[in-house]
């Protein structure tokens, strides 16, 4: 399976730099500069792309029903761009590496020097920071954007927020707190000790934003670690109109913030504050997150999707766009 998504990761990244030199008319060392590559990268990609056929009158994708989707995502929801991975086995841990595979890519060619990146936790965004791999370094801070609970690596922001830093070669700010307080008093108090909330303003400018999409149904959604009392999920949220989670918030079906005693809780920004982002990247997999994601694009939180082809066939059925086989 790794063959499979090192080829698909490849492919993808290829038919990019197909598009912005022959239909776009960009010159290899302006792609490098977009995409944070290396010429010589951008040269073989051209050179191997030509050589197996892509380019012709137009250019060809091996998977072009998977382009059909983006476009329908792009166009349903006024995304900015939309990368929809193909479902290559059963096996939900292979899905979600493919998908952190190619949001890591995505996630590279939209950075900058300079840029400020809020990340939440979540098995996603995990997944992107493990298939992370920069070819040079970016003078970039990483800061959590809610706070985090221990216990395990995809739930603990702080720890992700290390680990991409690394990755990047830039650095990293931590909030010291947990995700829920014990009431609203408490979480207002932390939200403006001086420590925590210089963290969450650094949030609040962020340029880039990486974010998980939580499902409030699956037993097996990352969002159950979360919760202070996992009784209090599942069905009983799901009858009380909630869709799924966002930035550790719960939203219904229309984006919209439930009216729910948990969200007076979360040590965390809302949905909708990043004020200077020019990309908020979702990232999500498995078909149990198709209903969390539109709810998170029903909200118009993001710019930037990354899902498997489930999750895409999901979402653009139940909105009527498209029609593909």
């Amino acid at each position: 399976m790794a063959d499979i998504r090192e080829d698909f990761d490849q492919q993808r990244q290829m038919y990019s730099v197909l598009v912005l030199h022959f239909i776009e008319g960009l010159k290899q060392s302006e792609i490098a500069e977009r995409l944070n590559l290396s010429h010589s990268k951008v040269n073989r990609l051209i050179a191997t792309g030509r050589k197996a056929g892509m380019v012709k009158i137009a250019i060809s994708s091996p998977y072009q029903r998977l382009v059909d989707l983006e476009n329908d995502l792009v166009s349903g929801f006024s995304l900015r761009h939309s990368v929809v991975t193909p479902t290559v086995s059963d096996n939900p841990e292979t899905t979600l590496q493919m998908v952190g595979r190619v949001a890591a890519g995505h996630l590279l060619e939209t950075l900058r020097d300079g840029d400020i990146i809020a990340i939440t936790g979540g098995k996603a965004v995990s997944a992107v920071v493990e298939n992370l791999e920069a070819e040079r370094r970016f003078d970039v801070r990483v800061v959590p954007v809610t706070g985090g609970v221990q216990g395990k690596h995809y739930t603990d922001v702080n720890h992700l927020a290390t680990q991409l830093a690394e990755k990047l070669g830039g650095s990293a700010s931590l909030v010291h707190a947990p995700l829920f307080a014990e009431d609203a008093e408490q979480r207002d108090l932390l939200m403006n000790m001086a420590s925590i909330r210089e963290v969450f303003d650094l949030a609040r400018s962020a340029t880039v934003a990486l974010v998980g999409i939580g499902s409030v149904e699956a037993p097996g959604s990352g969002y159950y670690d979360l919760l202070p009392d996992p009784a209090r999920g599942g069905k009983a949220l799901v009858d009380a109109g909630i869709s799924g989670e966002f930035l550790a918030h719960l939203i219904s079906a229309d984006g919209s913030l439930a009216d729910i005693d948990l969200n007076s809780r979360v040590v965390a920004l809302a949905p909708g504050q990043f004020v200077n982002c020019r990309n908020t990247i979702g990232v999500a997999a498995g078909d149990y997150k198709a209903g969390p994601v539109a709810a998170a694009l029903a909200g118009r939180y993001l710019t930037s999707l990354v899902v498997d082809e489930a999750v895409a066939r999901h979402i653009i059925a139940n909105i009527g766009v498209g029609d593909h086989d």
